[in-house]
């Protein structure tokens, strides 16, 4: 047990998918549930064939609410503000189950002590909810209450506006504007931020100022070193797919993940030195989601362009069973014990996403012993260590990440393989374990518990933008009136 009391720590997120954010959330409720603290998630989606195991399990304990009322979507559009309404319902759920938690707790004299623990909400991606929380979630008098938001990026940064002709690019301008200045404002409503890494904290800054949001600490991602295990020698009747030599790339299908640069350096091996290997494309991987889906077929047109043959599986016994002339297997949502087994036996991680916020999958293969080659910006400039753990390379420049490859082929001694390995298991367990990130987590909390709540700006900014938009809609409206 840590030196902090026990708290009641409440998180919201908004989709407990598969994939780094999810992930990271994971581990934040272990980090803190391993030290004594009560905790629970709150999500608007979790689908238990497509979350992580502690998500399902019982392991933690998670309640779905607000997907009753508002879809994520709107015929594929008007993601961000299903979100926030979706937010907004769970939160109006999740304030009436504190209540009645509250008055019930007050009656029960076999539960001595709990009614006292201080809530602790943890909010990240979004935060529609906080304003309410800070508003609306008053403590009882033996209670404090604070609000942490974790900030893995701006997400006015990721709207993509330059979709379309002008007409629509400005149709998007000005839907997103009172997301874009919400955002700041909400998130200013919590006790204290922090961000995923240096470069997520960086940009927080120049987007939002630190005058709204005060000082931006920085709480590491973690993996779970407690589950690390030596991985003992495979006999070749063992190894993956006849002890093929694996290039592996895992991420989310998403264009922004550039996965396509893994198929083209490793094509540029050419088909001499492709020989005995394979490329394996995984990662997470949902139906519902368009973009997966076209992504996907996009990768495998792109390796099928280039003469390489591809199979594509969703399950471990038909990844196992593909043929031996497979150059590039896509493995669709792989699941984590099958994503272990692949970074053990795997020889190079290409991790080719640029300005990553941080990026997990680099410190989960460091973890396992195999060397990282990134694109030398965003978060893995922070977790790889060139030469030592990996390498960092241009990821416009294909012929440098080809080479990295051939390097690790043909170029480097099992000897030299092996130190790279070490150091980077050493330096996961050192920077980024779930001790470490507990560690942090606690500080940010115990901080916030030690001062006053920060002050709200309140609510007159939303109304002032609320008498601006309809005004704005209604002479939008009497101009077209006129037209007609």
């Amino acid at each position: 047990m840590s030196g902090l009391a026990p708290s009641n720590v409440i998180i919201i997120h908004p989709d407990l998918g598969i994939g780094g954010a999810e992930r990271l959330i994971i581990d934040v409720a272990l980090a803190l549930q391993k030290r004594g603290h009560r905790v629970t998630i709150y999500t608007s989606h979790r689908d238990k064939t497509h979350c992580f195991e502690e998500a399902r399990d019982g392991t933690l304990d998670v309640r779905v609410r607000g997907n009753t009322i508002f879809p994520a979507h709107v015929f594929g559009r008007f993601h961000i503000l299903m979100a926030s309404l979706r937010q907004l319902h769970l939160t109006a759920s999740l304030l009436t189950e504190l209540g009645s938690r509250g008055n019930s707790t007050a009656k029960d004299k076999s539960a001595p002590g709990e009614e006292d623990q201080d809530d602790i909400f943890i909010v990240d991606q979004l935060p529609a909810c906080v304003p309410i929380l800070k508003s609306l979630g008053r403590p009882r008098k033996s209670r404090r209450q604070r609000i942490l938001f974790y900030c893995h990026f701006p997400d006015q940064l990721l709207a993509r506006r330059n979709e379309g002709g002008s007409l629509l690019q400005l149709a998007k301008l000005l839907y997103r504007f009172p997301f874009d200045w919400f955002e700041g404002w909400a998130m200013s409503a919590s006790d204290r931020v922090v961000a995923n890494s240096n470069f997520s904290r960086g940009v927080v800054h120049s987007v939002f100022g630190t005058e709204k949001l005060g000082d931006v600490d920085v709480v590491y991602p973690c993996v779970d070193t407690s589950s690390a295990v030596e991985t003992p020698t495979k006999e070749p009747e063992d190894a993956l797919w006849g002890g093929k030599k694996i290039f592996l790339s895992i991420n989310r299908f998403e264009r922004k993940k550039d996965m396509g640069l893994a198929i083209r350096a490793y094509n540029g091996l050419g088909a001499g030195k492709r020989k005995g290997t394979r490329l394996v494309v995984a990662g997470g991987y949902d139906n519902r989601v368009q973009e997966n889906v076209q992504y996907h077929q996009e990768l495998d047109n792109l390796a099928k362009d280039l003469g390489l043959r591809t199979a594509t599986t969703k399950t471990v016994v038909s990844a196992l069973s593909i043929p031996d002339d497979i150059d590039v297997l896509f493995l669709l949502s792989v699941p984590t014990t099958f994503k272990n087994t692949l970074l053990a036996q795997s020889k190079l991680l290409l991790y080719t996403p640029i300005n990553e916020h941080f990026g997990i999958v680099p410190v989960e293969a460091m973890l396992a012993g195999l060397p990282v080659l990134a694109s030398n910006t965003g978060g893995p400039l922070e977790t790889v260590v060139e030469g030592e753990t990996g390498w960092l390379r241009d990821a416009h420049a294909v012929e440098e990440w080809t080479a990295v490859m051939d390097k690790v082929l043909y170029g480097m001694s099992q000897k030299e393989l092996a130190k790279m390995a070490a150091a980077g298991k050493a330096r996961a367990e050192r920077e980024f374990s779930l001790t470490a990130m507990g560690d942090r987590l606690e500080e940010e909390i115990s901080t916030m518990l030690l001062v006053e709540r920060r002050p709200f700006h309140g609510w007159q900014p939303v109304f002032a933008l609320l008498v601006a938009i309809c005004s704005f809609l209604a002479v939008l409206v009497a101009f077209l009136l006129r037209r007609v």
